[in-house]
């Protein structure tokens, strides 16, 4: 909901949008002069974009709710948005033009066809997110790879369930896990932000970047970046406290029926030092 005085989603992005370009990225002349914020102004973007700047103005101050399909194009190609950042983009503008009410949504509840899919995958870890990152199953393997320090029946319980953002950013263990840990902290904040755009009215997950904002600086700072980042396949080194390093690619899988749950799977090419990696995480787990 746009409150007086914030410009709301749609505005705090297009201004976080508009800093990371400067003027020299796309041709104007400064002239030399001492500029108060980093990258374009206000009357620049509309310049580059074809609008007038009073209407790009209240664009961003959240005083417009009626952007055409042709102004955001227009101001996308001006920011040079990739394609997933215009569909945020897209996103943003249509929940502008509504009046949000906070609506708790109802538990989640790991959709069946998936937990069947998840217990088929053998030796193949695999892991089910929902819409605010909570881990809504993982089998066995899976559970070892990621999070076998945790208790692995804690995804059954709603109130218990780990979030996959939280363990990322606050749990030492996941937090060693992953050798690069601040590309894995992009992946998560990229995909939060799409699924914030796509469910503003949503108080659990206000509540969640809410928290997470809080108690992790790394945090705080890539969500004030307002970039999305949609992974559907990267490839992360781990650091396993039990097989040691390996690399595996991370696989994000929506089911068509239920589309806000996402199966992640880790894979590692045939015969490689990674699957045999996975193969002894299987054996020394076999019995947990």
């Amino acid at each position: 909901m746009v409150t007086t005085g914030s410009p709301g989603p749609l505005g705090e992005t297009l201004q976080a949008w508009r800093a990371r370009i400067s003027p020299e990225d796309v041709g104007l002349p400064t002239y030399g002069e001492r500029r108060r914020v980093p990258g374009l102004r206000r009357e620049e973007l509309a310049l580059l974009a074809g609008v007038s700047s009073s209407y790009y103005t209240r664009l961003e101050q959240g005083h417009s709710r009626n952007a055409s399909p042709e102004v955001l194009e227009a101001i996308s190609n001006a920011l040079e948005l990739s394609d997933a950042e215009r569909q945020h983009l897209r996103t943003l503008a249509g929940g502008s033009r509504r009046t949000l009410r906070p609506r708790r949504p109802p538990v989640e509840r790991l959709d069946s066809s998936l937990a069947d899919l998840l217990a088929m995958l053998g030796d193949v870890p695999g892991i089910v997110l929902g819409r605010r990152s909570d881990v809504l199953g993982w089998n066995r393997l899976g559970h070892a790879l990621l999070a076998g320090h945790l208790d692995p029946l804690a995804p059954a319980v709603p109130g218990a369930r780990p979030n996959m953002a939280e363990l990322v950013f606050l749990d030492p263990h996941v937090r060693g896990l992953y050798t690069d840990w601040p590309a894995k902290c992009r992946a998560v904040v990229g995909n939060l932000r799409l699924a914030a755009g796509e469910h503003p009215e949503d108080p659990l997950l206000a509540a969640l970047v809410g928290n997470l904002s809080m108690r992790s600086p790394e945090f705080a700072r890539l969500w004030g970046d307002h970039r999305v980042q949609p992974c559907a396949s990267a490839d992360y080194a781990l650091d396993h406290p039990l097989v040691g390093a390996l690399t595996v690619t991370q696989q994000s899988l929506r089911a068509m029926q239920t589309p806000e749950q996402v199966l992640v799977t880790c894979t590692a090419p045939a015969g490689s030092p990674d699957t045999e990696a996975l193969n002894l995480l299987r054996q020394l787990t076999s019995n947990t």
